[in-house]
């Protein structure tokens, strides 16, 4: 079973396993990598920024960022939670845990902040199987977020 697990609730043998997370060199330009990704977390001292492992047989996978209060971008509504730096390992992509990991993030958001009552997420305007998805787990677009890679990304919104 795939679990999405507060970074704080993983045990030091995870904390290593999250740290052998492999990305793609060319999707690192979209999500960064888990070094970012934990430069950013540890960063954070207020909780405004929280981290979540997807473990596979209790082994982590996957790896995102959720951002709250201070740290939400200018593009997304104040009172809501966004989605950064999802990153499955390259060797586990196919199998369904991108999915896993936004179909746990209404329960991780609500976990961190009981107040939260919407997540958002920007996407590259090319990324058609990943609007795709977020369309088919009940995200709609809400238009352009900003001027991104090639145009404007779209923002996404899932309410809770």
């Amino acid at each position: 079973m795939n679990v999405l697990t507060p970074y704080p609730y993983l045990s030091p043998a995870q904390l290593q396993q999250l740290m052998d997370i492999e990305i793609r060199p060319e999707q690192k330009q979209y999500s960064g990598d888990v070094d970012m990704a934990m430069y950013t977390l540890l960063g954070c001292m207020d909780g405004e920024i929280q981290g979540f492992a997807l473990l596979v047989d209790e082994v982590p996978k996957a790896f995102l960022l959720l951002k709250h209060g201070r740290y939400v971008p200018e593009w997304a509504h104040p009172g809501s939670a966004t989605l950064h730096a999802l990153q499955v390992d390259w060797r586990m992509q196919g199998r369904g845990l991108g999915r896993a990991c936004l179909e746990g993030l209404p329960d991780a958001a609500r976990g961190a902040w009981p107040g939260v009552q919407q997540l958002e997420l920007s996407v590259d305007a090319d990324n058609v199987a990943g609007m795709g998805l977020y369309k088919a787990l009940g995200w709609v677009d809400r238009g352009e977020a900003y001027r991104g890679r090639i145009g404007y990304e779209r923002r996404f919104v899932l309410v809770l």
